[in-house]
């Protein structure tokens, strides 16, 4: 019941990053009103959560403190999930007329991803 809840204390940098990115994950799909390809996103999530295990303590440390450093990770499993290539034609359209999406700018880390071919 308590997915959500990993910006509690005593919740390691992993979990709490894990966390961060399923609720951005969240407001990305909800905004475009798409639904979530959830198998898809739960193999990004555990993408990042590998990606993470493996950096130095005091690097994911930083990463509490460092934003865009978090979105280079975030876009990373994003990509390497398959995410990118699910809803693309749908999402490079909505992409294309970027004011009407409502999403905040660091949203633009994703949205990118649309403007190329994969």
């Amino acid at each position: 019941m308590g997915s959500h809840m990993g910006h509690n204390r005593g919740t390691g940098p992993v979990e709490s990053l894990r966390d961060e990115f399923r609720e951005h994950l969240d407001v990305f799909y909800s905004r475009l009103k798409l639904a979530a390809p959830y198998d898809t996103v739960e193999k990004a999530l555990g993408s990042l959560t590998t990606r993470l295990n493996a950096l130095p303590p005091e690097e994911l440390q930083n990463l509490s403190t460092d934003a865009a450093q978090r979105w280079v990770h975030f876009r990373q499993a994003f990509v390497e999930s398959g995410l990118s290539l699910k809803h693309r034609g749908i999402i490079a359209g909505l992409a294309r007329s970027r004011q009407t999406l409502n999403l905040p700018p660091e949203f633009d880390h994703l949205l990118n991803l649309y403007s190329t071919t994969p």
